[in-house]
């Protein structure tokens, strides 16, 4: 039972309910919520709902209060599980993980931040150089990786529009020495457009809002928002993030952090040349496209560092080998258009993968020998995105939500694995526990040659036009029969779907409709060799290094690249495997509305995610017969004052047979269960008198003392 907190704040654990049920569970969560206790416990898992406010809990006595403690022993926070991942790193040499999961707006990166927060805050107290500059570096990358990922969207003005998993390795006394960041999926379509109320990244407004008059002269740029036609849309949006404060407080970051004057100054150009791009229009003399406005083409040429007329010749021609003759083949309009829009979205993602790296460079663990030092352990914390439910729902959703799909199935490997092996461990028998294994949805998207990314990989791999209604169609042929499959052509009377566009997968966090619009390009993700060769050949070093293929010539490019798609399976799979391997501890982020109020609970919002987290499962799980379990010498510490035979001592050979007396003694034998190390109790109400008697006894004990000093 924690510490502190009385029954009046409904339960801190959600395993102490009377009854496993929804209606108990949300009256709890909103009991709770309404108290202003945002955290609770399912075990060792942590359900935080947002709070829409400032609370006074992070700070650094709150750090002591759970400092070295076990979870059990102080209320619900972020802070107990940081240190129960810690603790176990530490003590027993464990790789650990954290992992964060929520829809957009939950707070999950409120979340990570807080985790890393504590952990720099525990960490060595001697305050020596090398571990403050890499506790510096972890939690400054975050406000530059922010500026680059994040956007406004409709759900949450601060929403990570990339998955980030990080690393953070300790030397063998627990002091982090270095780190490293994986970055999944930046949705970079967002470059170019955006659905209504919603703004591109963050760095394109702090750019214009937050950069001097001398600098946007520099970069050919106004400080109009409207001015550009890619940020148009969200440019007279209001939001919550300052663009012109963020704007230096991201350039001192990255100073910090260490990146050179030039670098900075080279992101400062991408981000101008995007802008530019999407100025850019052509028209069509005869069959000759052009473009309108030449100025703003050498404008692109200064800030790339190259040549007017070879910027103009890659945005209207395309380099093609044809046997042996190499020529250059006109575009049309169309495709000058595609091309021009491709190169921003591609010059945007390798700026941010551009940026996580050289952040790797500078915080990855330097000349560390396991021989001299010790075993090197890491704490990994995983912030993704949660699952996406929008009025369009197009690529980027379907990635996001198989991404979903493959942690809530690990999640539930790792928890229900955990508990048995506890079971086994102290020789309790288990209760076989009935929950939907998602597995079956997972294959649908990954399975080779048969599932929806193989379907659309054949689909990019045929030569010719192909079309995202042929996609859909080699879809229902496939995967007509498939119980979390349907499109309008295989359940003929569903008028939610739209004839040759929609397609829908019941996803274990419910329906989702997808819109196959998009879906060949996003996933064929071309982008045409010559603009490639044009950024090589830049006589910017930083720009240069970012497009190293640029460096081959037309003869030599054959190989086809892996799609986008295929990409982020493989890319998932290594990350679930990462996870698995390690000793999970987990965030369960939730949105009580989404007025983003401080005062609503939306009981039906709440419940939906509740239900699509699996948190009533889990509750299942960690009771599976037991709601509550203990180790001998702890409990017998807590409760041994309710008896005259076991306090203050016991004369017995083991804690073990003592409390098996007193538990008799109490008339709770029918009620628990002995393992091998603790002991372990049926019902939340026999956990809940033995607070009470203890409670009584602590008053006794008091007056005692006081009339004996009297």
């Amino acid at each position: 039972m924690a510490e502190q907190e009385s029954l009046e704040f409904g339960k801190a654990d959600f395993v102490l309910m009377d009854t496993v049920s929804m209606p108990e569970f949300m009256a709890n969560l909103r009991l709770r919520f309404e108290k202003g206790r945002i955290y609770t416990f399912i075990g060792e898992v942590v359900v935080s709902v947002n709070p829409y406010k400032a609370l006074n809990i992070y700070g650094r006595d709150t750090v002591e209060q759970y400092k070295g403690r076990e979870l059990y022993e102080r209320p619900p926070h972020l802070f107990a599980i940081a240190d129960a991942a810690y603790k176990a790193m530490k003590r027993r040499s464990k790789d650990t993980c954290i992992m964060i999961s929520g829809e957009s707006g939950a707070g999950k990166t409120e979340a990570s931040k807080y985790i890393m927060q504590y952990i720099a805050a525990i960490t060595n107290p001697s305050q020596r150089a090398e571990i403050e500059r890499v506790k510096n570096m972890l939690l400054k990358s975050n406000c530059v990786l922010e500026a680059f990922g994040n956007a406004k969207t409709n759900r949450n003005d601060n929403s990570s529009r990339f998955g980030k998993y990080m690393d953070i390795n300790f030397d063998f006394k627990g002091d982090p020495i270095g780190g490293h960041i994986n970055n999944y999926l930046l949705e970079k379509s967002r470059v170019i457009v955006q659905q209504p109320g919603e703004r591109s990244f963050h760095s394109f407004y702090q750019l214009l809002q937050g950069g001097s008059e001398q600098m946007l002269h520099s970069l050919h740029l106004q400080k109009s928002l409207s001015s550009y036609n890619y940020i148009r849309v969200g440019a007279q949006l209001k939001s919550s993030i300052n663009d012109a404060a963020e704007f230096k407080v991201v350039a001192d970051a990255m100073k910090v952090i260490g990146f050179k004057p030039e670098e900075i100054q080279t992101v400062y150009k991408i981000l101008a040349v995007i802008l530019h791009l999407g100025n850019l229009k052509f028209i069509v003399d005869g069959d000759t496209p052009l473009i309108e406005n030449g100025k703003v083409v050498s404008a692109i040429a200064d800030l790339l560092s190259t040549k007017t007329d070879m910027v103009e010749k890659t945005l209207l021609y395309r380099t093609v080998a044809t046997g042996r003759d190499i020529i250059d083949k006109q575009h049309t309009e169309q495709e000058a258009s595609y091309g021009r829009d491709a190169f921003a979205k591609a010059i945007y993602e390798r700026l941010f993968c551009w940026i996580v790296s050289r952040i790797n460079d500078i915080i990855e663990v330097k000349n560390y020998d396991t021989t001299i030092h010790g075993k090197n352990t890491v704490i990994g914390v995983l912030d993704i995105y949660g699952f996406e439910i929008f009025d369009n729902n197009s690529f980027e959703q379907f990635c996001i939500n198989y991404c979903n799909e493959k942690l809530q199935q690990l999640f539930i490997q790792l928890v229900l694995k955990q508990e048995q092996e506890e079971y086994q461990r102290e020789g309790i028998p288990w209760k076989h526990i009935d929950y939907f294994n998602n597995q079956i949805i997972v294959d649908l998207v990954e399975q080779q040659h048969k599932g929806i990314i193989a379907i659309l990989d054949d689909a990019c791999m045929n030569v010719g036009k192909v079309t995202d209604g042929m996609f859909l169609e080699a879809l229902n042929t496939k995967l007509g029969k498939h119980g979390h499959f349907s499109s309008r052509k295989t359940c003929a009377s569903d008028k939610i779907l739209e004839f040759d566009r929609d397609f829908r997968i019941r996803h274990y966090a419910g329906d989702v409709v997808y819109s196959a619009i998009g879906f060949i390009d996003k996933n064929k993700d071309t982008l045409f060799q010559d603009f490639k060769r044009l950024m090589y050949n830049s006589s910017n070093p930083v720009l240069k290094n970012m497009w190293p293929e640029g460096k081959l010539s037309i003869t030599e490019v054959t190989k086809r690249p892996l799609t986008a798609a295929t990409l982020f399976k493989n890319s998932m799979i290594a990350l679930v495997d990462n996870l698995a391997s390690k000793e999970p501890y987990y965030v369960r982020c939730i949105k009580p509305n989404d007025k983003k109020s401080p005062q609503i609970f939306d009981d039906e919002r709440c419940r939906h995610q509740v239900e699509y987290l699996g948190l009533l499962e889990n509750v299942r799980v960690r009771r599976a017969g037991f709601a509550f379990r203990q180790t001998y010498e702890k409990f017998l510490h807590r409760y041994k004052m309710i008896s005259e035979f076991t306090w203050p001592n016991h004369d017995l050979p083991s804690d073990k047979e003592a409390i098996k007396i007193f538990i008799e003694q109490c008339g709770f034998q029918d009620d628990v269960a002995y393992g091998k190390t603790k002991i372990f109790i049926r019902t939340p109400r026999t956990l809940f008198t033995l607070e009470e008697l203890r409670a009584q006894m602590l008053v006794r004990i008091v007056l005692f003392l006081q009339k004996s000093l009297m």
